[in-house]
């Protein structure tokens, strides 16, 4: 069965002095305030469309993984996976690095590595994402 998920954003006034809120309508985990200057310089307590695929990748790469992982007989205790997503004012998001660092008893570095590399080819947010270059780490614990 398929599902969406819904949120929407509000913003208001022009690119550089405006600003917006993202609401989580399915989830209804809240809103989150966004501008100009959070996504294009410092945060100062608001997001941006990078961070939010940055919790996407990592939290869709992390289900694809444990998934692997399971399916092989090798279930992680642990997996802890960050996503950083670059921006550049004018070009865009240039690139995704996912860090992954897991607790997998009865598995090596290597075939940590190798799940790890199938995970990031098979995640459906990796996937949707497939015009960005996207690297990785990944060790265990």
């Amino acid at each position: 069965m398929a599902t969406t998920r819904t949120a929407h954003t509000v913003w208001e006034g022009n690119l550089l002095e405006g600003n917006g809120v993202v609401t989580f309508d399915s989830s209804g985990i809240g809103e989150q305030p966004v501008t100009w200057a959070s996504r294009s310089q410092d945060a100062n307590g608001k997001t941006s469309p990078e961070e939010l695929i940055a919790g996407a990748h990592s939290s869709c790469f992390s289900m694809a993984l444990s998934h692997a992982l399971a399916g092989a007989g090798t279930p992680p205790t642990r997996l802890d996976t960050k996503a950083d997503v670059t921006f550049q004012p004018g070009e865009g998001i240039t690139g995704i690095h996912l860090t992954v660092r897991g607790e997998v008893p009865g598995l090596d570095a290597e075939g940590f590595a190798s799940a790890a590399e199938e995970a990031k080819k098979n995640c459906p947010v990796s996937q949707a994402l497939a015009g960005t270059t996207i690297t990785l780490t990944a060790e265990l614990a």
